[in-house]
């Protein structure tokens, strides 16, 4: 259900266009690895999931389970809170690794956090955490990178140009792309698998942004 609303609400928010290194969709069992760089790319990184028949489990914040209307939703699409700094976060990991050898397709951000940055521009993906490396070698899955940009030409900056930006993007309708890597397998060892999902992750989010035209993107 979660995925099925951001499908319908992000044509509102602005243009959305995808594309993909790959002929096929991501294979059952897969691990999508996103870059997050606004409140809004869940959502637009779910719409674009959804054009390729994919609802993924979704690991999230647990904060985000005691937001009204939001909450309920989460828990009924059977996502996954990850309580970070607790004893629980190992049991996120163990909840994400069943859902995806039972074939579901799993969607993590990596990089634990938004970028300080207040301005529109796009920004490069920060230091992935260990968790997906983790996550990826005890279920033996293949990590889709996904990269995303356009997100903060709808809501990036402070509270108050956050809240502008949704107002006023109905009317500006940004661009928006997501653009699919091809899988990867990673490493066992833990520091380069994550080293390697950060290079593919990266790499799909320069090919999302040049078809933007970001040239903050692109000279980075």
């Amino acid at each position: 259900m979660l995925s099925r609303i951001a499908a319908a609400v992000v044509p509102s928010l602005g243009h959305l266009t995808t594309t993909s290194d790959d002929e096929t969709a991501p294979a059952p069992g897969s691990l999508i690895v996103a870059n997050h760089t606004s409140l809004v790319d869940p959502g637009i990184v779910l719409a674009a999931l959804l054009r390729h028949g994919i609802e993924p489990v979704v690991l999230a914040t647990a904060g985000l389970w005691r937001i009204p209307v939001l909450g309920p939703l989460l828990v009924k699409g059977g996502h996954v809170p990850v309580h970070r700094g607790s004893v629980r976060a190992a049991e996120s990991l163990q909840l994400a690794a069943t859902a995806l050898r039972a074939g579901r397709h799993v969607l993590i951000y990596a990089e634990g956090g938004l970028p300080l940055r207040k301005d529109s521009a796009e920004a490069a993906p920060e230091r992935f955490r260990s968790g997906l490396a983790r996550l990826a070698l005890a279920a033996d899955a293949p990590v889709v990178p996904l990269g995303q940009a356009g997100a903060r030409r709808v809501v990036s900056g402070g509270a108050v140009k956050q809240i502008a930006g949704l107002l006023t993007a109905p009317a500006r309708r940004p661009r928006l792309h997501v653009h699919f890597g091809s899988p990867v397998r990673l490493p066992e060892d833990m520091h380069a698998a994550t080293a390697e999902a950060h290079r593919a992750v990266t790499a799909a989010w320069r090919t999302a942004a040049a078809h933007l035209g970001e040239g903050t993107a692109l000279a980075a």
